[in-house]
């Protein structure tokens, strides 16, 4: 692979994993190892050979868990390219109701559907618990472009997954698998239920949709981050897409790039038992959720965009009493308008303006507008999370713990300044003493981690928890890694297990 293809896919990914490109995780089912170049999941992307790829990949290994997995074969993954299998659903669905899957075929082949729930189950990461009849597949049309916005609003409808009452609500995803079992693709869901629960999980699919980039063809796909032009040279933030499409395939293998941090925690929480409910941050902008009724939200993964609606219900449920853990860093950052789509339904066009057009106060994004920097707007992340976003981390560094008398790390052995190893990484959050803080009762930093950035300035990270005068708890990790360290191979620490236990414990007896 050349100097120029790896450029090409760190800057088109924008890969804050924390060791693979697509951060998912330990997902048995997936990680095919025909896909990958050594055990640190370093992704082979769709433009290279993979015949030429071979002898760089490791043999396949079997284990007494894989041995209980359903036997899906070593199909590979689709790609967008040559979109041999390639699919979107809506992002959510409710106990008892279904969710149509518009799948496209290449070749026009029948397909199966395997469906999974991520979990902890025994270390295996997710159980099987559907799978289609074979089904008929076409060639969808191909996707409508309007100016940069990419939708594939149009396909047919090819399987409709009935949802039965007795499963039970989570986080899901659909393998698709064309019938010669030559190649494979998937399609994320969120199974919601209208239960009492401790916690709620919501995924930020929002985020996940800003930096889709398909189709990832080197023509016509685009994301909030990149665009291509004539020449299939990739484009920065000034070429990119203003307005994306829900209603679209996710790039690549068909999940969105920050997904795994989500299912580190699910992994983790379902693990020790924590009574969860799911919902997805469309959910939470439509109101189709009342986040009062729950003790905390759970923030797992990077969820950098957020509407008007979103922040203000997460607003009202921390000054009723609700706990936020924001278990990421970069949240809350760009402010998004969700419309309806091209068929009328509501929230299927995002759009977000950015830089283009900020620096205009009166132009499309300016002061006044909906789409620009929270900060600008003058409601600095801030105000809400305790700390707000830095900056990126070039490579991972060592988060130094500070005030270790707190309840957050009993138990966990450290002491001031104890380092944990690579635990600041992908992205960072400070405080930011000239930005007003959010009204609290008590209020601590638990980190301060030094770093440099990309130039080799001296920069620092921050983890924050304070208490609402409502009573609710406002922890912001401050970095990607956290997540990562409850549940993934090669990055659990075991203290970064107890102090979010000590977190979740001290929200969950909240009165």
């Amino acid at each position: 692979m050349s100097a120029e293809h790896i450029r090409r896919w760190e800057s088109g990914a924008l890969a804050h994993g924390v060791t693979d490109p697509f951060g998912q995780g330990p997902l048995p089912w997936l990680r095919g190892t025909d896909q990958y170049f050594d055990d640190t999941g370093l992704m082979v992307p769709w433009y290279v050979d993979l015949g030429q790829a071979q002898g760089l990949l490791p043999r396949a290994r079997s284990t007494p868990e894989a041995e209980q997995r359903p036997a899906l074969g070593r199909p590979r993954t689709s790609d967008d390219v040559g979109g041999q299998i390639k699919g979107f659903a809506a992002g959510a669905a409710d106990l008892g109701g279904s969710l149509d899957l518009r799948v496209s075929v290449g070749a026009g082949q029948e397909f199966t559907v395997d469906v999974y729930r991520i979990g902890h189950y025994g270390g295996a990461g997710a159980r099987h618990v559907d799978a289609s009849p074979r089904v008929s597949g076409l060639i969808q049309p191909a996707p409508m472009v309007a100016g940069k916005t990419v939708s594939c609003h149009h396909w047919w409808m090819s399987w409709r997954l009935q949802i039965p009452p007795h499963w039970s609500p989570g986080a899901y995803v659909a393998v698709l698998t064309t019938a010669d079992h030559r190649h494979r693709s998937h399609i994320p869901f969120t199974v919601r239920a209208d239960k009492a629960a401790d916690l709620l999980l919501l995924l930020p699919d929002v985020t996940w949709q800003a930096y889709n980039l398909y189709p990832e063809d080197g023509r016509t796909g685009a994301s909030l981050y990149h665009a291509w032009n004539g020449q299939g040279e990739l484009l920065g933030e000034e070429g990119a897409a203003t307005t994306v499409s829900f209603d679209r395939p996710y790039a690549g293998a068909g999940l969105p790039l920050h997904i795994g941090h989500a299912y580190d925690f699910i992994r983790w929480a379902e693990r020790y038992g924590y009574d969860l409910a799911y919902a997805n941050a469309t959910d939470l902008h439509a109101g189709r959720i009342d986040p009062t009724r729950y003790r905390g939200l759970v923030f797992p993964g990077h969820d950098e965009y957020w509407s008007a609606p979103m922040r203000s219900a997460v607003e009202e449920a921390r000054d009723s009493g609700t706990s936020l853990v924001f278990l990421s860093a970069n949240t809350m950052y760009w402010q998004v308008e969700l419309d309806p789509g091209a068929t009328g339904e509501p929230d299927r066009l995002l759009t977000c303006r950015k830089r283009q057009y900020s620096a205009d106060p009166g132009g499309p994004g300016g002061a006044g507008s909906g789409s620009v920097l929270w900060r600008d707007l003058g409601r600095p992340e801030q105000h809400l999370l305790g700390i707000q976003y830095a900056g990126r981390v070039p490579e991972p560094v060592p988060m130094l713990v500070r005030n270790t008398h707190h309840w957050l790390w009993e138990g966990t052995g450290l002491h001031d300044g104890d380092p944990v190893p690579g635990l600041v990484a992908g992205e960072s959050d400070r405080y930011f003493p000239r930005v007003a803080l959010p009204a609290y009762t008590e209020r601590t930093l638990l980190a301060h981690s030094p770093y440099k950035d990309a130039r080799g300035v001296p920069r620092h990270q921050e983890t924050s928890l304070y208490r609402a005068p409502g009573g609710a708890y406002v922890f912001a990790s401050g970095t990607f890694a956290w997540s990562p360290a409850l549940d993934r191979p090669g990055h659990t620490d075991q203290r970064i297990q107890r102090a979010t236990a000590n977190l979740l414990d001290r929200i969950c007896k909240v009165h």
